[in-house]
């Protein structure tokens, strides 16, 4: 990744100027980039960022995939009743809705691997606790591997 590629991101990422920023996002169509974007993401910050991303037509499966795994969405996979949690409204809203994205195929590129952080016997469990599980979470998706710089 060239420099002002870097740059571009990086400025994205750290813009005091919340509403400048979505509306950047929502006009790139380069789906790496938004992957970069969202792999370097800060989650101190908020959901506005990553609501901007996966609502953007070119985001990629894959890096809707990192993003609910970014955003603890392992949680709710193990345990649904992590969603009722009432100090959590605004975090499950969130995994709420890209969860129902991505079951509904509602991300049309698929160009980007994602492979999910978890380990056979995290693997074995959620497959027992939960038979219907949607493959798509616990299994590599297709597509190539982005390596994502520190920004």
């Amino acid at each position: 990744m060239d420099n002002s590629k870097k740059e571009y991101i990086y400025k994205l990422l750290y813009s005091e100027n919340t509403k400048e920023t979505i509306d950047e996002i929502k006009g790139i169509t380069d789906s790496e980039l938004l992957h970069i974007i969202a792999g370097n993401y800060s989650w101190d910050n908020g959901f506005e960022i990553p609501y901007s991303i996966i609502n953007n037509k070119k985001c990629d499966l894959g890096t809707a995939l990192m993003i609910f795994y970014d955003a603890d969405g392992y949680r709710v996979l193990e345990n649904r009743e992590e969603l009722k949690n009432p100090n959590l409204k605004e975090w499950a809203n969130f995994i709420l809705q890209i969860e129902d994205k991505i079951l509904n195929n509602q991300f049309k590129v698929n160009n980007i691997k994602f492979i999910p952080p978890l380990t056979k016997v995290q693997i074995f469990r959620l497959k027992k606790n939960n038979p219907n599980i949607s493959k798509v979470f616990i299994e590599e998706s297709d597509g190539n591997v982005v390596e994502i710089p520190n920004i």
